[in-house]
């Protein structure tokens, strides 16, 4: 299985570190925040890796070439502006194959195991979802054993992890759109499966959370 990594994001809420250094950059425990995502992918045995770039995108390739480094074989999927979610992907489909792929936000923390998606039967798209953090109560979707509703009584929050068949973006044409609104067509017709993951993960997005995630890995250090 291939793996996208969405690194394209400006990081608004994370100015004026991401003025000169892209979010996926930033260091949390010694380490990039990618970083830390291509190794728990590469623990996985997902070493196949598609990075999307866009503000300081140039820098995001010097620090991680092509790979190797990490274990892994990436190749990256520049855009001039940031194509949002959906956008990102439909762009990088040649690079991802025929097959289904996963992608993961680049600005999120976690010790997902990976390795359990690759093998997994999918019919549109697959989603990792997580207990709703305090920044975001709501929640996004509900689940029904594994199917992934729209709408439930208890909602959780989507992790930023999901498999994907192309098939799923056969009808968009290219530029800047959503994943959401596919996402949702597709649970609507009952071809999203989702899984609720209570490990850890983070979301991290503000400079707070930064420094949250910072902490985390103080904890666990030997």
């Amino acid at each position: 299985m291939k793996a996208m990594i969405l690194a394209a994001g400006r990081g608004e809420r994370m100015r004026p570190l991401t003025d000169r250094t892209p979010k996926p950059l930033l260091q949390a425990g010694g380490l990039p925040l990618i970083e830390h995502l291509i190794r728990g992918l590469v623990a996985g045995g997902i070493r196949e890796l598609v990075v999307n770039t866009a503000h300081l995108g140039e820098q995001v390739e010097a620090a991680l070439g092509d790979g190797s480094r990490l274990g892994a074989a990436i190749v990256y999927s520049p855009e001039h502006q940031a194509l949002e979610t959906g956008g990102g992907i439909h762009r990088a489909l040649p690079l991802l194959g025929e097959e289904p792929f996963l992608v993961v936000n680049g600005d999120i923390a976690t010790d997902f195991p990976f390795g359990t998606l690759v093998s997994r039967p999918i019919e549109l798209a697959h989603l990792v979802l997580v207990p709703n953090p305090p920044h975001h109560p709501a929640g996004d979707f509900g689940l029904d054993g594994e199917r992934t509703l729209e709408t439930a009584g208890s909602c959780h929050t989507f992790g930023g992890i999901g498999v994907y068949r192309p098939a799923l973006f056969r009808d968009c044409a290219p530029g800047r759109f959503p994943l959401a609104p596919l996402l949702r067509a597709a649970m609507r017709e009952g071809r999203v499966s989702g899984q609720l993951y209570p490990g850890f993960w983070m979301d991290i997005g503000t400079v707070d959370r930064l420094r949250a995630f910072e902490r985390h890995l103080a904890s666990r250090a030997p």
